[in-house]
């Protein structure tokens, strides 16, 4: 695959995590974290915003969480996974939602990894590290 059309390549959105939270707070703070492990942060306060941002520039990770204003994350992840550009993208669920089916329907609409508030920092820079490589392209099947 060439760097043109890898996912979160530096045609895209290069190193860059887009981060979907509607708490503003949150969403910086968590932005933050990915500046400190080397990525660019991305903010997007709702599921509508985040599926346009990740089709305009593809980011190399999705930081998700699941209660969204508009369209709820688990619908954001399945979206996602469905449309051929964005389906390579890493999402990263980062919710309040501690319930074994909560974790389940995140597991099967295609997060890799699920985390839930209050997180720890250390566990998300390392799944960030972890599910995008340094040039950008997602460490996921392919």
């Amino acid at each position: 695959m060439d760097d043109d059309n890898a996912v979160g390549g530096a045609q895209n959105g290069h190193r860059s995590i887009l981060v979907v939270e509607d708490d503003r707070e949150i969403n910086q703070l968590v932005g933050a974290y990915a500046q400190i492990a080397g990525f660019e942060y991305r903010p997007a306060l709702d599921g509508t915003s985040a599926l346009r941002e990740a089709h305009a520039r593809l980011p190399a990770a999705v930081v998700l969480d699941l209660m969204l204003p508009d369209i709820d994350g688990f619908e954001v992840c399945k979206q996602l996974k469905s449309e051929p550009d964005t389906r390579l993208v890493p999402v990263i669920m980062l919710t309040a939602l501690v319930d074994e089916a909560s974790k389940q329907r995140g597991k099967e609409c295609g997060a890799i990894e699920y985390l839930t508030k209050p997180f720890d920092p250390d566990r998300l820079i390392s799944a960030l590290e972890k599910h995008a490589k340094a040039d950008g392209t997602a460490n996921e099947r392919r």
